[in-house]
């Protein structure tokens, strides 16, 4: 179904995700980085190993070739264990500056998200997000809004709408001092980092 929420144009599509989570109270750390092509997966990083690993017979090419580059797959380790942790640690200066909307579970893919201010949709200080699938057919999109020029007191002008295509109402959540201090109380305890990148290109993969 890839090519309900990818240009049309794409022959293929490569798509990586990648982060961390790290709990305050053990310290312990977990993460992850794995490719999928074509919808299916594809090749991903073993933490415990150090090395790549894959059960798709079209990626052991890859696979065998990236994991001759050792500095790379000490870096994909180091990163896991030690960077991105690091940034979880330093949500609370990351959430000073931005906030996401995010909205899961919807079909069909057709909507739309936005922030906006005093009624009006904001077209600058935000960073909308792709249209993205989940595993039981159903999507998900976020976008994030800077935050670092606007005062507390101006917050309940801002909200974000989601608009589902032939959605009988708009879903509409304000900024509110209450709802961000939850989400900052639980990621301090528990906190995960993720980056999801998607590449659309004309060629299969070789390696």
């Amino acid at each position: 179904q890839l090519n309900l929420f990818y240009p049309p144009h794409c022959v293929h599509v490569l798509q990586r995700v990648s982060g961390c989570e790290w709990d305050n109270e053990t310290g312990e750390v977990n993460g992850y980085n794995q490719y999928g092509y074509d919808g299916e997966d594809f090749i991903a990083f073993d933490l415990q190993t150090a090395t790549w690993i894959t059960s798709n017979r079209q990626a052991e090419t890859t696979k065998l070739k990236w994991n001759t580059e050792r500095a790379r797959l000490e870096y994909n380790k180091n990163f896991v264990i030690y960077l991105c942790p690091e940034f979880l640690k330093r949500n609370v200066i990351w959430l000073s500056f931005y906030l996401s909307c995010h909205a899961t579970g919807f079909y069909p893919h057709r909507a739309v998200i936005f922030w906006r201010k005093d009624g009006e949709e904001l077209h600058e200080s935000v960073d909308p997000g792709q249209i993205l699938p989940n595993d039981d057919g159903t999507f998900q999109m976020s976008v994030d809004l800077n935050v670092s020029s606007v005062t507390r007191e101006d917050w309940s002008r801002y909200e974000c709408m989601f608009q589902l295509s032939g959605g009988e109402e708009n879903i509409i959540t304000s900024l509110k001092e209450t709802v961000i201090r939850t989400n900052w109380v639980e990621s301090n305890t528990k906190g995960e980092r993720k980056s999801f990148d998607s590449f659309c290109f004309g060629s299969t993969v070789d390696s």
